[in-house]
């Protein structure tokens, strides 16, 4: 039987993290041409442009203007969440990086969310950006593990992605999950698995995936 061990990083930790993240993702934004702006990312149908303006929303939607969102998307969070980056994105990149840097600092966190979804999205968007136009962003070990356990164990907002079939085991730092045919790597590899981002995972993994609910 494999036990889970705590993997949650502590409150300051975590932040210092995103606010790092936060302000070297927006450097290299900075210097993206205007064809790499709007290449198509893993992450659903978004270009870099819509996942960057994402990143910048969290911290910066009211509660009012959430509920209002929601409402516009008929309850629907999948398509709030999407309409919402769409719409952002329509704004000037310069602007969207102005953005992110703004929120460097913040610890607003959107409705229905924990401390710990920040830190996920930065770390899993930062590689749907850098994944797109053909470069290596280089996540934290500890980090990656805090993203990886809480994708794993999330229940609300309710997970959007199916739990691969087997057990993960991380190759660069303490972290085991789930039963059956071992699946092993890097951390960074094993979050982008847990999150659908397959095609970009298995190359650094031991073996084909399977998915299951």
């Amino acid at each position: 039987m494999v036990i889970a061990v705590d993997v949650v990083l502590g409150v300051d930790e975590s932040w210092r993290i995103v606010d790092r993240e936060r302000a070297s993702l927006a450097d290299l934004l900075e210097r993206l041409s205007p064809q790499e702006w709007e290449r198509p990312t893993q992450c659903d149908d978004w270009r870099v442009r819509d996942v960057a303006a994402h990143l910048t929303l969290a911290a910066r939607l009211s509660y009012g203007a959430a509920v209002r969102e929601f409402a516009r998307a008929r309850g629907n969070v999948d398509r709030m969440i999407h309409d919402t980056a769409v719409r952002e994105a329509r704004l000037p990149v310069a602007e969207i990086v102005a953005n992110l840097r703004s929120i460097t600092g913040s610890r607003r966190l959107a409705p229905s969310t924990t401390r710990r979804e920040p830190l996920l999205d930065i770390l899993v968007h930062g590689q749907d950006i850098t994944l797109a136009i053909g470069r290596e962003r280089t996540m934290p070990v500890e980090a990656a593990r805090d993203a990886a356990d809480r994708v794993w164990t999330m229940r609300f907002p309710p997970r959007p992605w199916l739990h691969p079939r087997g057990r993960l085991v991380a190759t660069d730092v303490e972290w085991t999950r789930g039963a059956g045919a071992e699946i092993s790597g890097p951390i960074s590899a094993l979050l982008l698995l847990l999150t659908g981002r397959t095609q970009a995972a298995a190359p650094r993994l031991n073996r084909a995936m399977t998915m299951d609910n």
